[in-house]
């Protein structure tokens, strides 16, 4: 795509705008969720998401480019993994309060942080593997009041499945962004895009011998409406990430649990607990940390850069 000026405020608008998007996409999900089966609301959140992402490529020019691949089997394992990913957080937030979820899936990308070093031989330095177990202990404090349900004889099985679907669903998604980050070493991010919709579309018609029941008139419009507005937050992410630095917007998705318990609310009269909001706290300061950490580093290396080259 073209490059565009460096617009910090254009950035950070459209970073809230998306992260406001895709907690409304996931609330959608949540209201449907006791009659529609994960695989079915996946389908129609990956299907309709196609309609704004081939109308901005369209627009952007860039739909020719984004067809064109060289790498087919990088894009189904994303897209594999971006499914399970997706699949497992919708069955979570039909069995657990909103804003836990989102607190949850947290840990997804501090478990890219461990994948990236041990499949991609990044380089992980003290400073951020402690920040990456300081977060893993934030999530921890999260899932507390839940894991005591293993020693209570009359624990709530729903509650429990819904756990470990919202962590699988972070393992899943830490997995997809290894892969994304793998993939950006020779394929555009139209593509990216692209083939992700059309491959998480193709693998939840493998649900259909599950089960898939007709939705309501209701129903439909809601599951239509998650997948417009999916599409909508790709292209609002992609478009932030070209006005402004990562180290500028990245603290920002940490808007999502406000969203989250706003919706959590007003939407399904849910409140969240004090180990929720501690293990929240922790790990935001995990992630902040982690993002001053690499701003400073890119400025070190942005001052070598120019203490090597030569002048004039």
């Amino acid at each position: 795509m073209s490059q565009r000026p460096i617009n910090p405020s254009r950035a950070i608008t459209l970073k809230l705008v998306s992260v406001l998007v895709f907690t409304l996409m996931s609330t959608c999900i949540k209201w449907v969720s006791p009659a529609i089966p994960p695989g079915e609301a996946v389908f129609f959140r990956s299907f309709f998401a196609l309609v704004p992402i081939v109308s901005y490529l369209v627009y952007e020019g860039t739909l020719k480019r984004a067809l064109v691949t060289a790498n087919p089997k990088g894009h189904l394992l994303r897209g594999s993994f971006g499914a399970l990913a997706m699949g497992l957080n919708f069955l979570a937030l039909g069995l657990l309060p909103l804003p836990e979820v989102i607190a949850i899936g947290y840990a997804a990308p501090l478990l890219a942080t461990t994948f990236a070093a041990i499949f991609l031989r990044e380089t992980v330095r003290l400073y951020r593997w402690s920040a990456v177990i300081t977060g893993l202990i934030g999530v921890m404090v999260v899932l507390s009041p839940r894991l005591a349900l293993l020693t209570d004889m009359d624990m709530n099985k729903a509650q429990l499945i819904g756990v470990i679907a919202v962590l699988g669903g972070a393992t899943f998604r830490a997995s997809a962004t290894v892969t994304v980050r793998w993939l950006v070493q020779a394929e555009s991010t139209p593509t990216i895009v692209f083939y992700f919709s059309v491959f998480t579309t193709c693998a939840s018609l493998l649900t259909i011998p599950f089960g898939w029941p007709m939705p309501s008139v209701a129903q439909g419009a809601v599951l239509v409406s998650a997948g417009l507005l999916g599409g909508l937050g790709q292209i609002l992410l992609t478009e932030c990430y070209r006005h402004g630095e990562t180290s500028t917007i990245a603290p920002f998705e940490y808007t999502s649990i406000l969203f989250g318990l706003i919706f959590g609310y007003f939407v399904f009269n849910e409140l969240p607990t004090r180990a929720m909001l501690a293990g929240v706290a922790i790990v935001i300061a995990a992630g902040l940390f982690i993002i001053f950490r690499e701003h400073q580093l890119g400025l070190e290396r942005a001052r070598a850069r120019k203490v090597v080259t030569p002048q004039g």
